[in-house]
């Protein structure tokens, strides 16, 4: 698939490895809007970049229904999501341990609801932000790592639902495989873990082998998007060794 003139809605895409992804697709020129809450960061990459932009908390479920239905976008990527509350889970309040599921999970309910319920466009494509924390959990954050899995199986039901309905719409969830300085979640992250080890966020990202920095990330996810060996697959992998990874193919 040609990214060239492509509708592509990115919600958190005006820092960390959302802004990367904006980077990239705009590259490839593709008519990027992007949803996010701060109005000084959306002015600064509309400015910078040429995008759209639209201010909204991807939270509310009148906003998911509201920009799906007048852009109509081809492809729709859910990135956005707040950076859990970083501590051992004798250590954390339900108020902490469940920032994911209030923010990303009811924001993926909502958006992946606005997508088959409008519907979008046969052909669209819907990925979804997980993370590695779904596979491995993640002991410092919290509820985190249990709600990038249950976004996971969000995209797994929403295909479901799409072939159904005869929606003709593929739900894909993209999942970044290593800790990534540079974007909230990966820093906080990584400086829970490494303070509890004695070590620098340096010292500990290097675990994961080579580095995967925003613009990399987008790279990747650009690659799922056009590359025909990726078009049917329901979960990958992204990592700065291995590139991208089919993790699960479509359902026989």
């Amino acid at each position: 698939m040609s990214l060239k003139d492509k509708k592509i809605v990115v919600t958190g895409g005006s820092r960390g490895l959302g802004l990367g992804l904006v980077e990239a697709l705009v590259e490839h020129d593709a008519r990027v809007t992007v949803v996010a809450r701060g109005a000084e960061a959306l002015e600064a990459v509309g400015a910078r970049l040429g995008v759209a932009t639209i201010a909204a908390d991807v939270t509310d479920e009148d906003a998911a229904y509201r920009i799906l239905g007048e852009i109509s976008p081809d492809i729709l990527v859910l990135n956005a999501g707040a950076t859990p509350r970083m501590g051992r889970l004798d250590q954390l309040r339900w108020e902490d341990f469940s920032v994911a599921w209030e923010t990303d999970v009811k924001a993926g309910l909502y958006w992946l609801q606005a997508a088959l319920n409008l519907p979008l466009k046969p052909g669209s494509r819907v990925l979804v932000g997980s993370s590695g924390a779904a596979v491995t959990g993640s002991q410092m954050s919290g509820g985190y790592g249990g709600s990038k899995r249950m976004l996971w199986f969000m995209a797994k039901y929403a295909n479901g639902v799409s072939q159904e309905k005869k929606l003709g719409i593929r739900f894909q969830a993209i999942l970044p495989r290593q800790m990534i300085l540079g974007t909230g979640t990966g820093d906080a992250a990584a400086g829970a873990y490494a303070g509890s080890m004695g070590i620098t966020p340096e010292q500990f990202v290097t675990r994961f082998g080579a580095p995967m920095p925003p613009r990399a990330f987008g790279d990747r996810v650009v690659s799922v998007l056009e590359d025909p060996q990726y078009a049917e697959g329901v979960v990958f992998g992204l990592s700065g060794d291995a590139g991208v990874t089919i993790m699960e193919g479509a359902a026989a």
